[in-house]
């Protein structure tokens, strides 16, 4: 048995031989694409390009890669590729090890430089001052909804979205304790404690203390620093940036617990694609008929709406409201420039880019 192990890893070093030969020659091609765009002030990141990539390689696969394995191993090389050509900075929803960490790691990669922000706001302040090319935000959870202060910040500044990235939310239970039973406090986000309600009550039957914190990343790291009868509900990320063993994986009460984030940046316009969606606010004009003739217009041109969400318009006494809306399909569309032209003094473009979901 163990001379066919030996033969078998060979192989599998032989193969991996392969591998890098290919990986250095993708990344020389790389390197002379970079050239090109920098000298043409082509943007680096093209989210598009890589999802066509991944549904190229997917539709030719025929061996035992499915979909997702194909992404994950091709968008670390996607990441590399674009630190080769360019290395970017990205700005995040911090601290470190937080779920928004992880959704920006997921397209950026592990070697890019990132920047964790301390709100929401300051996230789009330093895209919209340059400090950093990309943003990375939360903007919806499919258990708790909307996420309000991105909303409100995609009205006040003046940027893009250039993709979306929806991401499954596991929680794990992480101390330093290797019992349930010793644990006697219990810390994370207010959140994360609504969404792990019936794993607390079963597993801690006599109950537990609930110490709320402002991150789960900030639970992991007061649950190493306080040791033994210390938890966190945090990521695994952020369980394994504070180096704390982790008793419990997926401890949500839903297992489809999903959160939505978008990537911002200030000058990317996406190409059309096969599979599009495009965002729009909308302020219309405060009289009766005023949203539902808009919505009509969509009706007629058969396109799909997939979000309507009204906020408040800041600033003002009156109860006027302005509208986030999504759809499928392309600004470039004949039918959505129509739209567009027709409504251009109540509606603010903020994105095309590839439909993830």
């Amino acid at each position: 048995m163990e001379k066919e192990l030996d033969a078998l890893r060979q192989k599998i070093d032989a193969i991996d031989d392969q591998l890098l030969q290919l990986l250095n020659a993708r990344m020389e091609v790389v390197r002379e694409v970079g050239v090109l765009k920098q000298s043409s002030r082509s943007v680096i990141y093209r989210p598009e390009r890589e999802a066509a990539i991944i549904e190229r390689l997917h539709q030719k696969t025929q061996g035992l890669l499915n979909r997702e394995a194909i992404e994950a191993v091709f968008l670390e090389i996607f990441a590399l590729s674009r630190n080769l050509e360019l290395p970017e900075k990205v700005a995040y929803l911090g601290p470190d090890g937080s779920f928004t960490h992880g959704a920006a790691e997921s397209r950026f990669g592990a070697l890019s430089e990132y920047l964790p922000m301390l709100s929401i706001k300051a996230v789009f302040e330093a895209v919209q001052t340059d400090k950093t090319r990309f943003g990375v935000v939360p903007i919806e959870n499919n258990q708790e909804g909307i996420v309000v202060e991105t909303m409100d910040c995609l009205q006040q500044f003046n940027l893009r979205i250039v993709a979306e990235l929806p991401q499954p939310i596991h929680f794990c239970l992480a101390s330093a304790s290797d019992r349930v039973e010793e644990l006697h406090t219990l810390y994370s986000k207010d959140i994360a404690f609504r969404q792990c309600r019936e794993f607390t009550h079963n597993y801690f039957p006599k109950g537990v203390q609930q110490v709320p914190v402002s991150s789960t990343s900030e639970a992991a790291r007061l649950a190493e620093e306080k040791g033994r009868g210390h938890a966190a509900l945090c990521s695994a990320v952020a369980a394994k940036r504070f180096k704390l063993p982790v008793l419990f994986h997926n401890v949500e009460d839903a297992d489809t617990n999903m959160t939505r984030f978008l990537i911002l940046a200030k000058d990317i316009v996406n190409q059309p694609g096969k599979n599009d969606k495009t965002t729009l606010l909308a302020h219309l004009p405060d009289q009766p008929g005023s949203l539902a003739a808009f919505l009509q217009d969509f009706h007629k041109a058969s396109i799909n709406l997939t979000k309507i969400e009204s906020r408040p318009v800041r600033g003002e006494k009156s109860f006027n409201y302005w509208f986030f809306i999504e759809f499928d399909g392309h600004r470039d569309d004949p039918a959505v420039q129509q739209i567009l032209e027709k409504h251009q003094q109540s509606v603010r473009w903020l994105g095309s880019y590839v439909k993830m979901l």
